[in-house]
C-alpha cells in the first residue's frame, strides 16, 4: 500500500472510533496517546489526523478517495468493523455508519459478511463455555488453586500474544474478548459471578480501553506491513518480531495477575491501586515476553484465523 492509503486507512478506523459519540474521556484520551505513540514510531502525523477527525475537518468521501485499491479498500473497512465491535456490538449510528463506508469504498456482499463475523465474536457472552477450571477439586470454597490459576494466565498471554502475529484482522479483534473470558474466569474462580459490563469497568479501570486497545494492535501491525497480509506475511511476522510489539502478550499477562490479586482481596484496591499494579505487571510481562517468544511463535503456526469465532467460544 501507498503511505497515502495507509493514512486514510488510519483515519477512517478514527472515524469509526468516534462515530457513535458515546466514547468516554479516558477512552479519547488513550485513542489519542495511540495516535501520537504511532505517529514517533512510525513518521506519520497522526496526531494531526486525530484532531482533524475530532474537528470534523475529514469526510468519507474524501478517505474514499485516496483508498485506489480493491485491497487497500477491503484492508479499511475490515478495520473500521473491527473498531466498532471492540467495545461491543454495533451502535445502530455504527452499523448506519458501516453501511455507508460499504457503499463509499464500492464494496460488494462479502463485505457485510466480514461485519456479520465481527458481530458474531463481539456478541459472545464472557461467561460462554468457562467453567471453573482453575478451582482444585479439594479445595475450599472460593480458594482457588494459586498455580493453576498462573498457568492459565500465562497460557493466555501466549495465546494472544500468537494472535497479534496473524495478518487477519479478526485475530486481532479477538484479542479482547479472550482477555474479558480470562478475567471472567479468575473471578469465578473467587466466587465471583461477573458480567461483561463490570468487566470493562475492570479493565478501563487499570488503564486498558477496548476500542484504543484495537487501534493500538491493528495500527502497528497495519504500520509495519503485516496486517492484512496472509502466508507470507504471517512467516514474516514469527521471523520479525519488530512487527509486532508484543503488548498483548504482556497486557494479558498483566491483565490476569491483577485480577487474581484484586478478586483474592474481595475487590478492596482502590482504582489508583490497581492503575499502578497493572503498570507495574506490564512490564514485567514485557520482559518475560522475549522468554516466551518461541511458545508464543509455536502457537501462532497452530492457529486458524478461519476458526477465531470458535477459539472466542470455546475460550
Amino acid at each position: 500500500m501507498t503511505p497515502s492509503e495507509t493514512t486514510a486507512i488510519v483515519t477512517l478506523s478514527l472515524l469509526a472510533a468516534f462515530v457513535d459519540g458515546e466514547k468516554h474521556e479516558r477512552e479519547r484520551a488513550e485513542i489519542k496517546r495511540i495516535a501520537e505513540g504511532l505517529s514517533q514510531a512510525d513518521g506519520l502525523n497522526l496526531p494531526t489526523l486525530y484532531q482533524d477527525v475530532l474537528m470534523k475537518r475529514v469526510s468519507l468521501a474524501s478517505v474514499a478517495g485516496a483508498l485506489k485499491s480493491t485491497e487497500a479498500r477491503q484492508l479499511a473497512y475490515e478495520m473500521a468493523v473491527c473498531v466498532c465491535d471492540a467495545d461491543g456490538t454495533q451502535s445502530e449510528a455504527e452499523r448506519l455508519f458501516l453501511m455507508d463506508v460499504r457503499t463509499s469504498l464500492g464494496l460488494d456482499a462479502s463485505a457485510a459478511g466480514f461485519s456479520q463475523q465481527a458481530e458474531d465474536i463481539a456478541a459472545v457472552p464472557v461467561g460462554a463455555a468457562v467453567a471453573s477450571t482453575a478451582v482444585a477439586a479439594n479445595a475450599p470454597a472460593n480458594v482457588p488453586d494459586s498455580a493453576e490459576l498462573d498457568k492459565s494466565i500465562l497460557n493466555a498471554a501466549i495465546l494472544n500474544g500468537a494472535l497479534e502475529l496473524l495478518p487477519e484482522t479478526l485475530s486481532t479483534m479477538a484479542i479482547i474478548p479472550l482477555q474479558m473470558k480470562l478475567v471472567y474466569r479468575i473471578g469465578q474462580a473467587h466466587g465471583y459471578q461477573l458480567d461483561s459490563g463490570h468487566i470493562k469497568d475492570f479493565l478501563a479501570t487499570v488503564g486498558v480501553g477496548l476500542t484504543s486497545q484495537y487501534l493500538e494492535q491493528a495500527g502497528r501491525k497495519l504500520l509495519g506491513g503485516l496486517l492484512g497480509k496472509v502466508g507470507g506475511g504471517l512467516l514474516r511476522g514469527l521471523g520479525n518480531q519488530a512487527v509486532s510489539s508484543g503488548m498483548s502478550f504482556a497486557s494479558t499477562y498483566a491483565l490476569g495477575h491483577v485480577a487474581k490479586r484484586y478478586y483474592a482481596g474481595g475487590r478492596t484496591l482502590s482504582t489508583q491501586m490497581l492503575k499502578d499494579a497493572f503498570s507495574g505487571v506490564v512490564k514485567e510481562g514485557q520482559s518475560l515476553q522475549t522468554q516466551y517468544l518461541p511458545a508464543i511463535q509455536e502457537k501462532a503456526r497452530t492457529l486458524d484465523a478461519g476458526k477465531v469465532l470458535s477459539l472466542v467460544r470455546g475460550a
